[in-house]
Protein backbone atom coordinates (compact mmCIF):
# COMPACT_ATOMS: atom_id res chain seq x y z
CA UNK A 1 0.00 0.00 0.00
CA UNK A 2 1.13 3.56 -0.64
CA UNK A 3 -0.26 7.06 -0.90
CA UNK A 4 1.44 10.18 -2.25
CA UNK A 5 1.36 13.93 -2.12
CA UNK A 6 2.74 15.42 -5.34
CA UNK A 7 3.27 19.17 -5.78
CA UNK A 8 4.66 20.16 -9.18
CA UNK A 9 5.54 23.79 -9.78
CA UNK A 10 2.79 26.15 -10.94
CA UNK A 11 -0.14 23.85 -10.00
CA UNK A 12 -1.94 22.77 -6.84
CA UNK A 13 -0.70 19.74 -4.95
CA UNK A 14 -2.50 16.41 -5.22
CA UNK A 15 -3.14 13.63 -2.71
CA UNK A 16 -3.61 10.16 -4.15
CA UNK A 17 -3.95 6.73 -2.55
CA UNK A 18 -1.91 5.32 -5.38
CA UNK A 19 -1.96 1.58 -4.74
CA UNK A 20 -3.62 -1.05 -2.56
CA UNK A 21 -2.28 -4.49 -3.41
CA UNK A 22 -3.37 -7.90 -2.15
CA UNK A 23 -0.82 -10.70 -2.45
CA UNK A 24 -2.13 -14.26 -2.30
CA UNK A 25 0.05 -17.35 -2.24
CA UNK A 26 -0.67 -21.03 -1.79
CA UNK A 27 1.49 -24.15 -1.72
CA UNK A 28 -0.12 -27.25 -3.14
CA UNK A 29 2.98 -29.21 -2.22
CA UNK A 30 6.72 -28.73 -1.83
CA UNK A 31 6.96 -28.67 -5.64
CA UNK A 32 3.90 -26.65 -6.73
CA UNK A 33 3.00 -23.14 -5.57
CA UNK A 34 0.62 -20.37 -6.65
CA UNK A 35 1.37 -16.63 -6.53
CA UNK A 36 -1.28 -13.97 -7.13
CA UNK A 37 -1.41 -10.17 -6.90
CA UNK A 38 -4.49 -7.98 -7.23
CA UNK A 39 -4.15 -4.18 -7.25
CA UNK A 40 -6.58 -1.30 -6.88
CA UNK A 41 -4.99 1.90 -8.18
CA UNK A 42 -6.10 5.45 -7.26
CA UNK A 43 -8.57 4.38 -4.54
CA UNK A 44 -11.61 3.34 -6.60
CA UNK A 45 -12.68 2.33 -10.09
CA UNK A 46 -15.22 4.03 -12.35
CA UNK A 47 -16.49 2.90 -15.70
CA UNK A 48 -13.82 2.96 -18.42
CA UNK A 49 -11.20 3.54 -15.68
CA UNK A 50 -11.79 7.30 -15.45
CA UNK A 51 -10.77 7.42 -11.79
CA UNK A 52 -8.72 4.29 -11.15
CA UNK A 53 -8.08 0.75 -12.20
CA UNK A 54 -8.35 -2.79 -10.90
CA UNK A 55 -5.55 -5.02 -12.16
CA UNK A 56 -4.58 -8.64 -11.78
CA UNK A 57 -0.79 -8.17 -11.86
CA UNK A 58 0.33 -11.71 -11.11
CA UNK A 59 -1.38 -15.11 -11.19
CA UNK A 60 1.01 -17.94 -11.93
CA UNK A 61 1.95 -21.47 -10.95
CA UNK A 62 5.51 -22.48 -10.19
CA UNK A 63 6.49 -26.09 -10.76
CA UNK A 64 9.65 -26.50 -8.69
CA UNK A 65 11.77 -29.39 -9.92
CA UNK A 66 15.28 -28.51 -8.84
CA UNK A 67 17.60 -25.65 -7.97
CA UNK A 68 18.64 -25.40 -11.60
CA UNK A 69 15.34 -25.86 -13.48
CA UNK A 70 11.78 -24.82 -12.65
CA UNK A 71 8.74 -23.97 -14.79
CA UNK A 72 6.47 -20.93 -14.38
CA UNK A 73 3.17 -20.42 -16.23
CA UNK A 74 0.45 -17.78 -16.00
CA UNK A 75 0.35 -14.00 -15.60
CA UNK A 76 3.82 -12.90 -14.53
CA UNK A 77 6.07 -9.87 -14.14
CA UNK A 78 8.66 -9.39 -16.86
CA UNK A 79 12.18 -10.03 -15.51
CA UNK A 80 13.53 -6.70 -16.73
CA UNK A 81 15.52 -4.25 -14.62
CA UNK A 82 15.69 -3.57 -10.91
CA UNK A 83 12.23 -2.27 -10.04
CA UNK A 84 9.75 -4.24 -12.16
CA UNK A 85 9.84 -7.50 -10.22
CA UNK A 86 10.23 -5.92 -6.79
CA UNK A 87 8.52 -2.54 -6.72
CA UNK A 88 7.16 -2.34 -3.18
CA UNK A 89 7.69 1.15 -1.69
CA UNK A 90 9.93 0.20 1.29
CA UNK A 91 12.57 -1.34 -1.00
CA UNK A 92 13.57 1.69 -3.09
CA UNK A 93 14.39 5.35 -2.49
CA UNK A 94 12.14 8.10 -3.82
CA UNK A 95 8.40 8.59 -3.78
CA UNK A 96 7.93 7.80 -7.47
CA UNK A 97 9.70 5.17 -9.51
CA UNK A 98 12.59 6.38 -11.71
CA UNK A 99 11.76 7.71 -15.19
CA UNK A 100 13.66 4.79 -16.70
CA UNK A 101 11.27 2.40 -14.96
CA UNK A 102 8.14 4.08 -16.25
CA UNK A 103 8.78 4.98 -19.92
CA UNK A 104 11.52 2.61 -21.12
CA UNK A 105 10.74 -0.29 -18.78
CA UNK A 106 6.97 0.13 -18.39
CA UNK A 107 6.80 -0.83 -14.72
CA UNK A 108 4.60 -2.54 -13.63
CA UNK A 109 5.02 -4.75 -16.73
CA UNK A 110 3.23 -8.11 -16.69
CA UNK A 111 1.98 -10.47 -19.37
CA UNK A 112 0.70 -14.03 -19.81
CA UNK A 113 3.40 -16.55 -20.60
CA UNK A 114 5.39 -19.62 -19.74
CA UNK A 115 9.06 -20.22 -19.11
CA UNK A 116 11.87 -21.47 -16.92
CA UNK A 117 13.89 -20.12 -14.01
CA UNK A 118 16.54 -21.33 -11.64
CA UNK A 119 20.04 -20.95 -10.26
CA UNK A 120 23.16 -22.53 -11.71
CA UNK A 121 26.78 -22.58 -10.66
CA UNK A 122 27.78 -20.38 -7.78
CA UNK A 123 25.53 -17.32 -7.72
CA UNK A 124 24.11 -17.32 -11.26
CA UNK A 125 20.32 -16.90 -11.54
CA UNK A 126 18.28 -16.92 -14.72
CA UNK A 127 14.70 -16.41 -15.90
CA UNK A 128 13.49 -16.89 -19.48
CA UNK A 129 9.88 -16.65 -20.67
CA UNK A 130 7.75 -16.65 -23.81
CA UNK A 131 4.91 -14.15 -23.42
CA UNK A 132 2.41 -11.99 -25.27
CA UNK A 133 4.07 -9.05 -27.09
CA UNK A 134 3.66 -5.30 -26.65
CA UNK A 135 1.12 -3.40 -28.76
CA UNK A 136 2.98 -0.88 -30.93
CA UNK A 137 -0.23 0.97 -31.79
CA UNK A 138 -0.12 2.49 -28.31
CA UNK A 139 3.52 3.61 -28.20
CA UNK A 140 3.97 7.37 -27.73
CA UNK A 141 6.67 10.00 -28.06
CA UNK A 142 6.49 10.95 -24.38
CA UNK A 143 5.88 7.66 -22.58
CA UNK A 144 7.72 5.31 -24.92
CA UNK A 145 6.58 1.70 -24.51
CA UNK A 146 4.43 2.28 -21.43
CA UNK A 147 0.95 2.20 -22.97
CA UNK A 148 1.86 -0.79 -25.14
CA UNK A 149 1.38 -3.31 -22.32
CA UNK A 150 -1.43 -5.77 -23.09
CA UNK A 151 -1.74 -6.74 -19.38
CA UNK A 152 -3.15 -10.21 -19.96
CA UNK A 153 -6.55 -9.02 -21.20
CA UNK A 154 -7.50 -10.87 -24.40
CA UNK A 155 -3.93 -10.46 -25.53
CA UNK A 156 -2.87 -10.98 -29.09
CA UNK A 157 -0.41 -13.86 -29.15
CA UNK A 158 -0.01 -14.37 -32.88
CA UNK A 159 3.72 -13.76 -32.50
CA UNK A 160 5.13 -14.45 -29.06
CA UNK A 161 7.76 -12.28 -27.44
CA UNK A 162 10.81 -13.56 -25.59
CA UNK A 163 12.31 -12.12 -22.43
CA UNK A 164 15.23 -13.24 -20.30
CA UNK A 165 17.34 -12.09 -17.38
CA UNK A 166 20.67 -13.28 -16.05
CA UNK A 167 21.90 -12.20 -12.61
CA UNK A 168 25.08 -12.75 -10.65
CA UNK A 169 24.80 -12.67 -6.84
CA UNK A 170 28.00 -14.52 -5.94
CA UNK A 171 29.79 -11.50 -4.43
CA UNK A 172 28.52 -10.37 -1.00
CA UNK A 173 26.58 -7.11 -1.25
CA UNK A 174 26.65 -7.03 -5.06
CA UNK A 175 23.94 -7.96 -7.56
CA UNK A 176 24.47 -7.43 -11.28
CA UNK A 177 22.02 -8.24 -14.04
CA UNK A 178 21.33 -8.11 -17.76
CA UNK A 179 17.83 -8.25 -19.24
CA UNK A 180 16.60 -8.56 -22.81
CA UNK A 181 13.15 -8.43 -24.40
CA UNK A 182 12.33 -8.91 -28.06
CA UNK A 183 9.05 -9.21 -29.94
CA UNK A 184 7.03 -8.18 -32.98
CA UNK A 185 4.40 -5.65 -32.00
CA UNK A 186 2.61 -4.60 -35.21
CA UNK A 187 -0.28 -7.06 -35.02
CA UNK A 188 -3.00 -4.38 -34.85
CA UNK A 189 -2.34 -2.92 -38.29
CA UNK A 190 -4.09 -3.91 -41.50
CA UNK A 191 -2.47 -4.66 -43.82
CA UNK A 192 -0.09 -6.08 -41.25
CA UNK A 193 3.55 -5.03 -41.10
CA UNK A 194 6.23 -5.91 -38.61
CA UNK A 195 7.19 -3.56 -35.78
CA UNK A 196 10.14 -5.38 -34.21
CA UNK A 197 10.99 -4.14 -30.72
CA UNK A 198 14.26 -4.95 -28.95
CA UNK A 199 15.12 -3.90 -25.40
CA UNK A 200 18.42 -4.46 -23.63
CA UNK A 201 19.10 -3.45 -20.03
CA UNK A 202 21.98 -3.71 -17.58
CA UNK A 203 21.98 -2.90 -13.87
CA UNK A 204 23.98 -3.21 -10.69
CA UNK A 205 23.23 -2.89 -6.98
CA UNK A 206 25.83 -2.72 -4.25
CA UNK A 207 25.44 -2.36 -0.50
CA UNK A 208 28.19 -2.13 2.11
CA UNK A 209 27.40 -1.32 5.71
CA UNK A 210 25.15 1.78 5.39
CA UNK A 211 25.96 2.62 1.78
CA UNK A 212 23.59 1.62 -1.04
CA UNK A 213 24.41 2.17 -4.73
CA UNK A 214 22.35 1.51 -7.85
CA UNK A 215 22.92 1.95 -11.56
CA UNK A 216 20.79 1.06 -14.57
CA UNK A 217 20.99 1.62 -18.34
CA UNK A 218 18.39 0.78 -21.00
CA UNK A 219 18.18 1.00 -24.79
CA UNK A 220 15.07 0.30 -26.86
CA UNK A 221 14.99 -0.14 -30.63
CA UNK A 222 11.72 0.05 -32.59
CA UNK A 223 11.66 -1.00 -36.24
CA UNK A 224 9.57 0.38 -39.10
CA UNK A 225 8.66 3.56 -37.21
CA UNK A 226 7.72 5.49 -40.40
CA UNK A 227 5.04 2.87 -41.16
CA UNK A 228 4.03 2.78 -37.49
CA UNK A 229 3.66 6.56 -37.20
CA UNK A 230 1.80 6.76 -40.50
CA UNK A 231 -0.65 4.00 -39.58
CA UNK A 232 -1.44 5.46 -36.15
CA UNK A 233 -1.66 8.98 -37.57
CA UNK A 234 -4.24 7.90 -40.16
CA UNK A 235 -6.25 6.22 -37.39
CA UNK A 236 -6.31 8.98 -34.75
CA UNK A 237 -5.41 12.02 -36.84
CA UNK A 238 -2.18 12.76 -34.94
CA UNK A 239 1.25 11.41 -35.80
CA UNK A 240 2.65 9.89 -32.54
CA UNK A 241 6.28 10.61 -33.57
CA UNK A 242 7.56 7.35 -32.07
CA UNK A 243 11.37 7.18 -32.17
CA UNK A 244 13.36 4.30 -33.58
CA UNK A 245 15.75 4.42 -30.60
CA UNK A 246 15.02 5.31 -26.98
CA UNK A 247 17.71 5.44 -24.32
CA UNK A 248 18.08 6.17 -20.63
CA UNK A 249 19.67 5.34 -17.32
CA UNK A 250 20.30 6.48 -13.78
CA UNK A 251 22.88 6.50 -10.99
CA UNK A 252 21.78 6.51 -7.36
CA UNK A 253 23.57 6.69 -4.03
CA UNK A 254 21.86 6.23 -0.68
CA UNK A 255 23.24 6.26 2.84
CA UNK A 256 21.64 5.12 6.12
CA UNK A 257 22.37 8.14 8.27
CA UNK A 258 20.77 6.36 11.21
CA UNK A 259 20.79 2.56 11.33
CA UNK A 260 19.64 0.16 14.01
CA UNK A 261 18.14 2.80 16.34
CA UNK A 262 15.14 1.95 18.52
CA UNK A 263 12.99 4.43 16.60
CA UNK A 264 14.03 3.03 13.19
CA UNK A 265 16.35 3.88 10.31
CA UNK A 266 16.82 7.10 8.33
CA UNK A 267 18.41 7.21 4.91
CA UNK A 268 19.23 10.01 2.46
CA UNK A 269 19.76 9.64 -1.26
CA UNK A 270 20.57 11.41 -4.50
CA UNK A 271 19.76 10.14 -8.00
CA UNK A 272 20.67 11.42 -11.45
CA UNK A 273 18.39 10.27 -14.29
CA UNK A 274 18.50 10.70 -18.04
CA UNK A 275 15.70 9.51 -20.33
CA UNK A 276 15.29 10.32 -24.00
CA UNK A 277 12.30 8.69 -25.68
CA UNK A 278 13.24 10.59 -28.87
CA UNK A 279 16.91 9.63 -28.99
CA UNK A 280 17.10 8.68 -32.66
CA UNK A 281 14.41 9.29 -35.25
CA UNK A 282 13.70 7.77 -38.64
CA UNK A 283 14.56 9.83 -41.72
CA UNK A 284 12.12 12.69 -42.15
CA UNK A 285 11.20 12.91 -38.45
CA UNK A 286 12.43 15.50 -35.96
CA UNK A 287 12.79 14.69 -32.24
CA UNK A 288 10.52 16.43 -29.75
CA UNK A 289 13.11 17.92 -27.40
CA UNK A 290 10.76 18.17 -24.41
CA UNK A 291 11.02 14.38 -24.15
CA UNK A 292 14.81 14.42 -23.82
CA UNK A 293 14.79 14.72 -20.04
CA UNK A 294 17.23 14.74 -17.15
CA UNK A 295 16.50 14.93 -13.44
CA UNK A 296 18.26 15.30 -10.13
CA UNK A 297 16.25 13.75 -7.31
CA UNK A 298 17.27 14.30 -3.68
CA UNK A 299 15.42 13.13 -0.61
CA UNK A 300 15.20 10.92 2.44
CA UNK A 301 13.34 7.91 3.81
CA UNK A 302 12.38 7.08 7.39
CA UNK A 303 11.72 3.42 8.22
CA UNK A 304 10.02 3.13 11.66
CA UNK A 305 9.90 -0.55 10.76
CA UNK A 306 11.69 -2.36 7.93
CA UNK A 307 8.33 -2.80 6.16
CA UNK A 308 7.12 0.83 6.49
CA UNK A 309 8.64 3.78 4.61
CA UNK A 310 7.90 7.48 5.02
CA UNK A 311 9.52 9.25 2.07
CA UNK A 312 10.08 12.71 0.68
CA UNK A 313 12.01 13.98 -2.30
CA UNK A 314 12.52 17.04 -4.46
CA UNK A 315 12.80 16.43 -8.20
CA UNK A 316 14.58 18.94 -10.42
CA UNK A 317 13.46 18.05 -13.93
CA UNK A 318 14.95 19.52 -17.10
CA UNK A 319 14.48 18.99 -20.81
CA UNK A 320 16.11 20.23 -24.02
CA UNK A 321 13.11 22.20 -25.28
CA UNK A 322 13.53 25.97 -25.58
CA UNK A 323 9.80 26.64 -25.14
CA UNK A 324 8.32 23.95 -22.86
CA UNK A 325 9.34 24.14 -19.19
CA UNK A 326 9.80 20.92 -17.25
CA UNK A 327 8.44 21.58 -13.73
CA UNK A 328 10.27 20.71 -10.55
CA UNK A 329 8.22 18.91 -7.91
CA UNK A 330 8.04 18.19 -4.18
CA UNK A 331 6.78 14.73 -3.25
CA UNK A 332 5.76 12.95 -0.05
CA UNK A 333 4.86 9.29 0.27
CA UNK A 334 3.94 6.69 2.85
CA UNK A 335 4.21 3.05 1.86
CA UNK A 336 4.06 -0.26 3.70
CA UNK A 337 3.70 -3.99 3.20
CA UNK A 338 3.39 -7.11 5.35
Amino acid sequence: MEFHYNKPEFVDGELDFHRFVLLVTHRYSDRIRFVGELEVAHAFVEGLEEAGELELEQAYLDFLFSRGLNIRAGLMLMPVGIINERHEPPVFYGVERPLVDTALIPTTWFEIGVGVHGEVGRGWRYRAFLTAPLDAERFTAEDGLRDGRQKGSRTNAGRLAATARLEYVGTPGLTTGVSVWTGRSGFQFRPRFDVPVHLIEADARYSFDRLELRAEAVQVSVGNTPDLNDAVGRTIGIDPNVAKTMRGGYLEAGYRVVSGARFGDIGAFVRYESVDTQHRMADGYLPLREFDRTAWVVGATYWPDADIALKFDYTMLRNRSVSIVAPNSFNLGLGWWF
